[in-house]
């Protein structure tokens, strides 16, 4: 009785006020002015990995013309989760944390704050990212906001995929001489103060070469923090300003996986 009273309700207010409009069409997404930059290094024969992990391999199952004429083309793939421009899942240093399809989908998209060291890094191949560069670059571009995606950069994709440039040692599962720059886990500490979603850096990892406790990445996973490794064009982003979309592939229980990281710049960025 009480849905009837309250139908019969609805149908006298129709009556009473006319026929409601229809809804608004949706208005379509413009993004005609905006500039596309592609973050990503290419898969490839000649992608880098860290020295102990199994590289991308791409192998040929079909290439041609079929008997009934058409082309056809197919391939297989393989390779670690933590090679090329990848994501890496807070369970990758973290038990119990988040996989790689665990994380929230809004947490791979979000505001770019480019944090750039190149000069400091040119001097010192091991250097680390500091709490007194975050400072630096907050008082010149302003706080860095809850959910931001910060990318270091720290020039070193212009030396891939050379991996004695790029990693210090092209000398097979080497992990004893590595140098290149990170993140220090005092500067992990702050960017988790500042709850930021995901930190990404142009190098091959969020802990410098040296490493031997990858502190920086057990600050982040503990935080459910995903790390972006051998971020490619950073030099192509503003200090703030991009919208960038990391988005790796989805793979089950993973900790981690392959990423095409795309960047937005709106128009005069």
């Amino acid at each position: 009785m009480t849905r009837l009273l309250a139908l019969a309700a609805f149908a006298c207010l129709i009556l009473a006020c006319g026929t409601p409009p229809p809804p608004a069409a949706p208005t379509p997404l413009d993004i005609s002015d905006y500039r596309l930059i592609d973050l990503s290094h290419t898969f490839d024969e000649n992608t880098l990995y860290w020295p102990t992990d199994e590289h991308f391999k791409h192998n040929e199952v079909r290439w041609g013309r079929t008997e009934g004429g058409w082309w056809y083309s197919s391939f297989t793939y393989s390779g670690s989760e933590h090679g090329g421009t990848h994501l890496d899942a807070p369970i990758h240093f973290g038990e119990g944390k988040r996989t790689v399809d665990e994380i929230p989908i809004d947490q791979l998209i979000g505001p770019a704050v480019v944090i750039d060291i190149t000069a400091s890094c040119g001097a010192d191949a091991d250097y680390r990212l500091s709490v007194e560069d975050i400072e630096t670059h907050e008082q010149a571009h302003g706080a860095i906001e809850p959910d931001a995606i910060v990318m270091v950069r720290t020039g070193w994709s212009s030396h891939w995929p050379d991996a004695k440039q790029y990693l210090g040692s092209d000398v097979a599962k080497d992990t004893q001489n590595l140098h290149f720059p990170g993140v220090s886990p005092e500067a992990a500490e702050a960017l988790v103060a500042r709850k930021v979603a995901v930190v990404g850096i142009d190098t091959a990892s969020i802990d410098h070469g040296p490493t031997r406790d990858f502190r920086a990445h057990q600050v982040f996973a503990a935080a459910q923090i995903a790390c972006l490794e051998n971020v490619a064009k950073l030099d192509e982003l503003p200090a703030t300003g991009a919208i960038v979309f990391a988005l790796p592939m989805k793979i089950g229980g993973g900790s981690g996986g392959p990423c095409r990281i795309v960047a937005l710049l709106p128009p005069g960025s």
